[in-house]
């Protein structure tokens, strides 16, 4: 049984060296793929893989046809965007994600970066403080109950609308749960997204939304760039001079939004939020075991497909 580590960007060394303790232990093989250059690369390594771990890489149809063997594909991280679920189902491929392993590392983030915003990315002028300020989560998940776990030591004030968690729970963490997106943007004054990238919340965060934000609103996003609608933000920060937007995820428009707005809009060079060590280490072993689960006993629990 081979299983396949195959990371653009690779996996720390620690993690790694636990990657591979998890899988010999379990009598398999451990094959790496790191900082490949080449699609070509990936598709001649995965030939005789079993199963695969990935992190931000593309396994498309492609992939999946050249991967004759491969039962399982393990994304450690939660979003899973990367994998095309029809064309894993279509192959009779598990694809599975790591759920919560980078959550806490995204809420730090989160709130580091609304630290800079509020401070006015230290420029030396005076800025305002956290305290007090109403932050609006948008999906409360792994990522989103870490923030407001977080943000309550800021004492914030913290809204949150998810459509597929009940109130109930939300009110249960200790959180106000609202009735829609639309209010959610109507009664804070920052809001932090943390929904996936999916038909229906693509582009789906637009100026009639973000525009609810009262006077000095900020915009976070830690999810995904797809969901933004750039387009009507970048004509509604024209309009509304007191609005911040704060990106974890470069967008398409960066350097419009850096000359524009250069006072009002900053994003990280790359995506940053599961980048720590902690994070990285807890994602891979994850994946790991959950391999090793899968072979051993059957376990889909993280099934995406």
């Amino acid at each position: 049984m081979k299983v396949l580590v195959a990371t653009e960007k690779p996996f720390a060394p620690v993690a790694v060296k636990g990657i591979k303790e998890v899988v010999e232990a379990a009598g398999y093989e451990l094959a790496l793929l790191e900082k490949y250059t080449e699609k070509s690369q990936l598709l001649a390594a995965v030939a005789d893989a079993d199963a695969m771990i990935i992190r931000s890489d593309k396994v498309d149809a492609e992939v999946l046809d050249a991967a004759k063997q491969l039962k399982i594909v393990v994304r450690a991280g939660a979003g899973y965007d990367n994998i095309d679920l029809a064309a894993a189902t279509a192959h009779n491929v598990v694809a599975m994600n790591t759920p919560g392993q980078n959550a806490n590392a995204v809420a730090e983030l989160v709130m580091g970066m609304l630290v800079y915003a509020v401070r006015n990315f230290y420029n030396g002028k005076a800025g305002t403080e956290l305290l007090g300020k109403k932050l609006g989560i948008l999906a409360f998940g792994n990522v989103g109950r870490n923030v407001a776990r977080i943000a309550k030591g800021f004492g914030m004030e913290i809204l949150a609308f998810d459509a597929y968690c009940p109130a109930e729970a939300i009110e249960a963490a200790g959180v106000k749960a609202v009735k829609s997106t639309a209010e959610l943007f109507e009664q804070s004054d920052i809001v932090s997204l943390h929904i996936p990238a999916t038909p229906e919340t693509t582009k789906s965060i637009n100026a009639d939304l973000v525009g609810k934000l009262p006077k000095g609103g900020i915009l976070i996003n830690t999810a995904r760039k797809e969901v933004v609608d750039e387009a009507s933000l970048l004509k509604l920060m024209e309009e509304r001079t007191d609005l911040k937007y704060i990106a974890d995820i470069k967008p398409d428009a960066d350097a419009e939004f850096a000359a524009k707005f250069a006072d009002r809009y900053f994003a990280t060079p790359k995506k940053m939020g599961a980048q720590t060590a902690e994070a990285n280490i807890n994602a891979g072993l994850a994946a790991a075991n959950q391999i090793v689960g899968f072979f051993k006993e059957g376990i889909t629990k993280f099934k995406v497909n």
